[in-house]
């Protein structure tokens, strides 16, 4: 049986934690979006800013390979479980030891970074103008040792979120974000032109990582010796080997990615970056909030075999996650080109580059949908320490992309929409098989009503569309004023279709979204 009380404590911390992590991510989402409003007034969407993306991918991939790939697969539930046993000794120590070996293993890779720039560039971004090509291997020189900074960050963040101090680590990209536009506002005119940006990665890269030391109080940090390795290695490594030969599989489908954006025109990979930059704001607004938030709850269930606690967690998560992403999806469809006009269109940033990044965002709608559904259940299965299944899972879905993408090159040059809707068809599959193996191996969530939750709050996406359309049609000429026509007819197409959406979902009896808010207001009271 479950404790009912024990389990609502939980639901009420899960859901304050996620809202404190929404909160971090609204500020970061808020802040990254300033910022590329700032890189693109300063710098558009020509084969200088292409340049910077690739430099910029070339540490995100190596964080992702390494510590970013351990995080929520190992890191977290490994600290979780010194957190609840209350081994503060053994998790300083582990943690002492984990800097030790990581500082010098990072400090090879930044080496070896510096002296491979040229090849990796080209391996990136074989189809830029050589000159855009040297621009690259400059700003991939300015930015290797923000692969040490970043994978430092990651260890620091997951040592906090182990021992559920969430605070600091759910503000370290809003801390990132500022500091890359202070850089950019700052220097964006001087002599460095785009290599600003990556100046202002370096920099921002060092900053998260100062700013996450105060929440390790109490700790008695020490450069120890990498010899002996700490007990914890071999549980760590255990849960990373799968993971790591997903991610390697995946290394070379983002190389693939961007080689091909790269063929598509100076501006391909650009384009493509800013429309996944609002891509990823309700994914990482939502959907990382809440599946981090749930994690370690996750974990103490599956370590105390509480399969029915377990199941319940998981479909609170997911419910969420559905009643905020679905019309998030809808909206950035119907929205989508008044809102890069309003966000991006200005200065260097041309109107062929807003009607350009509109539809690469329109392509990416299918992906944010089943992204959304997939990470939940795949921090699900870190949870119970599986990270073969969704490492497997991976390999699958990026070799059936690696065909995808690949096929219609033999036929047409590359074309920016085919590789967009490719890697939503992988996210897509991605998600599927994810839920028929947990259904499987775990139990359904068909009692927890997660999935008719998903259908209404589909088809109040579908009603909420309606005055969506009308409003933009019926402000269409407002639309010549400037960025004022553009946020007029945004907010007020958003807000009467955000109303017709909350409405609907008050009719048939979905609260899901109200427990942010109650749990804002329980947190805020709790301070006071």
């Amino acid at each position: 049986m479950v404790d009912q009380s024990k389990l609502s404590g939980e639901t009420r911390q899960v859901t304050r934690a996620a809202a404190l992590i929404s909160i971090g991510n609204i500020i970061s989402r808020a802040l990254g979006l300033i910022r590329d409003m700032a890189q693109s007034y300063f710098f558009g969407a020509g084969g200088a800013v292409s340049a910077f993306n690739i430099a910029s991918q070339v540490p995100t991939m190596l964080y992702d390979q390494l510590v970013g790939g351990m995080l929520n697969s190992s890191l977290v539930p490994v600290f979780s479980d010194y957190a609840s046993d209350n081994d503060a000794d053994g998790l300083w120590h582990l943690l002492s030891n984990m800097l030790s070996v990581v500082s010098i293993f990072l400090g090879a890779v930044v080496v070896l970074l510096e002296f491979f720039a040229p090849w990796v560039a080209r391996a990136l971004g074989k189809g830029l103008p050589p000159e855009f090509l040297e621009l690259a291997t400059q700003m991939i020189r300015i930015t290797a040792p923000a692969v040490f900074f970043l994978n430092i960050a990651g260890l620091l963040s997951a040592a906090l979120y182990g021992l559920r101090r969430f605070t600091l680590p759910a503000f370290t990209a809003a801390i990132y974000n500022a500091t890359v536009l202070v850089v950019i506002v700052l220097f964006g005119r001087g002599a460095l032109g785009t290599r600003t940006l990556a100046v202002g990665l370096l920099a921002a890269t060092m900053t998260q990582t100062l700013f996450q030391l105060p929440g390790l109080r109490g700790i008695q940090l020490r450069f120890r010796s990498p010899f002996p390795l700490h007990p914890a290695w071999v549980q760590i490594a255990r849960l990373y080997l799968p993971i790591g030969l997903g991610l390697l599989v995946d290394l070379f489908a983002g190389v693939l990615s961007y080689n091909i954006a790269s063929r598509t025109g100076e501006s391909g990979i650009s384009w493509m970056k800013y429309a996944a930059t609002l891509i990823q704001f309700p994914l990482g607004l939502v959907v990382t909030a809440v599946s981090v938030a749930i994690l370690p709850t996750l974990s103490r269930y599956a370590t105390d075999d509480n399969e029915e606690a377990f199941r319940l967690t998981l479909a609170q998560g997911m419910r969420l996650v559905l009643v905020l992403v679905l019309p998030a999806a809808v909206g950035l469809l119907i929205l989508a080109e008044p809102l890069v006009a309003l966000l991006f269109q200005r200065g260097e940033f041309m109107p062929s580059d807003t009607i350009a990044t509109a539809s690469a965002l329109r392509f990416s709608i299918l992906g944010l949908i089943f992204a959304a559904l997939d990470q939940p259940l795949v921090f699900s299965f870190y949870a119970r320490k599986d990270t073969w299944t969704p490492a497997l899972v991976g390999v699958v879905t990026v070799i059936a992309y690696i065909f995808m993408a690949l096929i219609p090159t033999y036929y047409h040059p590359p074309r920016l929409w085919e590789l967009i809707l490719v890697n939503s068809l992988k996210l897509t599959l991605h998600a599927i098989l994810m839920l028929v193996l947990f259904n499987r191996r775990i139990g359904s969530l068909k009692p927890y009503h997660v999935w008719r939750t998903a259908w209404i709050a589909l088809a109040a996406s579908g009603v909420m569309a309606l005055p969506l359309v009308g409003i933009l049609r019926l402000l269409r000429d407002i639309g010549s004023s400037g960025s004022l026509g553009y946020l007029i007819r945004i907010f007020v197409a958003s807000g009467v279709g955000g109303a017709v959406y909350l409405l609907i979902l008050r009719l048939m009896h979905v609260h899901d979204i109200a427990l942010v808010g109650k749990a804002l207001r329980n947190s805020e009271s709790s301070k006071s």
